[in-house]
């Protein structure tokens, strides 16, 4: 046995067996409680009765509190990088190539329900409480008016959230409190004015990677945003991650505040709802560490302390070695059973080594003991043989997807799981989706991207096993950055990006019911957003889009995604609704 590999015995890390990089196995470390930071009341934002009656938080300053750790993962600062060459087309298997959808589904496309505009370039907001005391830039339009990267989308009973980058909005949903669907009820403001009061770090930071997320299971909404800055006054200390939990089942009323430090830097927190804790895996580094290669945090919050507004704790575990990594996150009201695991997953390979590709979807079991995190524990990882696949541009960060009139191409993220995990119990069986984007052989000719989705369903030990795969890429363009869920029927709906020259960049998506042939999407895909001019400002194209299933009826599936509008130089997002037959 190898040094390295003895020294991480003796410090009580789980050495596994599965690799990521070859010659380094996967260490897991103890669990350590992270340190709370106690900065201002729980409740909050401070001085209103909530959300909604908040003036917005001034931004921080640039080089404060704000991006400024994160300009290296992809040319954020400083303008947009030089165009290189799009990556050469990789070898596609026949086992990869067999599991494509060549053909778009024999069934007649759904139409969308509702569908309008979300935050992005030409959104105009209403004024809101406090809105006339602040200037554009406090109030946060000046961000909201522009495209981003960063989206997320919640949906509750009466309400549609929407984050992008660092703005947030909240809209009405058609239903027994609103008589229209989409109206601008608060925002756009700054991620941050729930925070307002809340110390120097989440009261400040006002950082993109945020999400909102709502907990069906409680009735409440979540709200992440992570500290990419050090504290003003301690160059070498910690980051933070900073929790909200809604203290009623209204978005715009007051919250629960939790910020808890993070030695490690919390990029790409994507949190998750089970029964135990708000799970919240993130990337602490993109960088070749010594001994390390890649190193991810997975971190859990004290999901009923905090719904009570409670002094809560959140504990993490050190992963070294593995790859970008998402935690199951529940949908629908039938909990899992008691004290099962959270099931946490990855793509096999390793970008950073040139390892664009592997045939498993490897998964690591996480118990969180509240009473004691020495018991704490993270499995080592497993791997479920899938078909093999090849990372749809060789990863992040890579000039691929084309467009019409410009050299500038698109950025797929291929080297990941796609937010979110989606978990879901039928009673006589649970289910998990996963996805990311893959390289295809193509039809006609022409290679391109697609949707690579599975579905896992849990055996009586609560190991996930393979029950359907799919590729979908009916044609030679690109479909990419998906994101996908399952209604109460077990019917599954993926919204995703589609472009590829002749086309500018939008958003569509496909379904299928639960009984239809494996593996297929039955449903010919829908478009949501007709993109109508291309991007030549960055390369980064949203990083993930977001579907969730409303819980007013487990039926309505809603998708958030970009699009550039008639001469617009930035995108728009696109929220919108459908629903397969026979579920209402």
């Amino acid at each position: 046995m190898k040094p390295f590999t003895w020294a991480l015995l003796a410090l009580g890390v789980v050495v596994a067996a599965a690799q990521f990089i070859p010659d380094k196995p996967v260490a897991i470390h103890p669990a350590v409680e992270s340190q709370p930071e106690r900065v201002g009341a729980t409740e909050g934002p401070s001085g209103t009765r909530g959300l909604g009656e908040t003036p917005p938080t001034p931004p921080a300053a640039r080089g404060g509190a704000g991006r400024a750790g994160r300009a290296g993962r992809g040319g954020r600062a400083g303008g947009p990088p030089p165009i290189p060459p799009p990556p050469a087309d990789p070898e596609i298997s026949a086992a990869g190539a067999a599991v494509e959808q060549t053909a778009q589904g024999p069934r007649a496309a759904i139409e969308p329900g509702a569908s309008f505009d979300g935050l992005g370039e030409g959104f105009t907001g209403r004024a809101f409480p406090g809105a006339d005391k602040a200037d554009e830039t406090t109030a946060g339009r000046g961000g909201a008016g522009r495209g981003g990267i960063d989206i997320s989308l919640a949906v509750g009973p009466n309400h549609i959230f929407e984050i992008l980058n660092g703005n947030l909005a909240v809209f009405s949903k058609k239903g027994k409190k609103y008589d229209s669907t989409g109206k601008l009820l608060y925002g756009p403001a700054p991620n941050n004015t729930v925070f307002a009061g809340f110390g120097v770090r989440c009261g400040v930071s006002n950082n993109a990677d945020s999400v909102v997320r709502y907990d069906q299971l409680a009735d409440r909404w979540l709200i992440v945003v992570p500290v990419f800055a050090r504290p003003p006054d301690n160059p070498q200390g910690p980051y933070a991650m900073c929790y909200a939990v809604s203290a009623t089942a209204d978005p715009l009323g007051p919250y629960y505040r939790y910020e808890f430090q993070r030695p490690l830097f919390p990029d790409y927190p994507r949190p998750a709802v089970w029964p135990d804790g708000y799970y919240n895996p993130t990337s602490t580094s993109d960088n070749l560490l010594p001994d390390v290669i890649t190193q991810k945090h997975d971190c859990i919050a004290d999901r009923s302390k905090m719904l009570k507004g409670l002094p809560a704790t959140e504990q993490c575990v050190v992963i070294d070695g593995g790859v970008f990594m998402l935690n199951a996150d529940v949908d629908g009201k039938r909990r899992p059973p008691a004290g099962a695991p959270n099931i946490m997953m990855s793509t096999g390979g390793t970008q950073l080594l040139k390892i664009f590709g592997d045939d498993g979807i490897y998964f690591y079991k996480v118990h969180v003991d509240w009473n004691d995190p020495s018991k704490t524990k993270v499995s080592a990882p497993q791997k479920i043989t899938v078909a093999p696949y090849h990372y749809l541009c060789d990863g992040q960060l890579s000039n691929c997807v084309s467009q019409p009139g410009t050299e500038r191409r698109l950025d797929s993220q291929g080297d990941k799981l796609i937010q979110r995990l989606v978990y879901r119990n039928f009673g006589d069986h649970e289910s998990i989706l996963a996805e990311h984007s893959v390289a295809t052989a193509g039809t006609g000719g022409h290679t391109g991207g697609g949707v690579r989705w599975y579905e896992f369903r849990l055996n009586p030990a609560r190991d996930p096993v393979l029950y359907q795969q799919g590729t979908y890429a009916p044609d030679g363009f690109y479909r990419w950055l998906g994101s996908m869920a399952m209604d109460r029927k077990g019917g599954i709906g993926i919204g995703y990006s589609f472009g590829g020259v002749p086309n500018f960049p939008g958003q569509r998506f496909a379904a299928r019911l639960a009984n239809d042939p494996r593996g297929q999407l039955t449903f010919h895909e829908s478009v949501l957003a007709e993109g109508r001019a291309s991007q030549t400002g960055s390369l980064r194209w949203e990083d993930y889009t977001t579907t969730v299933v409303d819980p007013s009826d487990d039926c309505t599936f809603w998708f958030v995604g970009n699009y550039l509008k008639d001469g617009a130089t930035s995108s728009t997002t696109r929220i919108g609704s459908f629903a397969l037959p026979g579920c209402k």
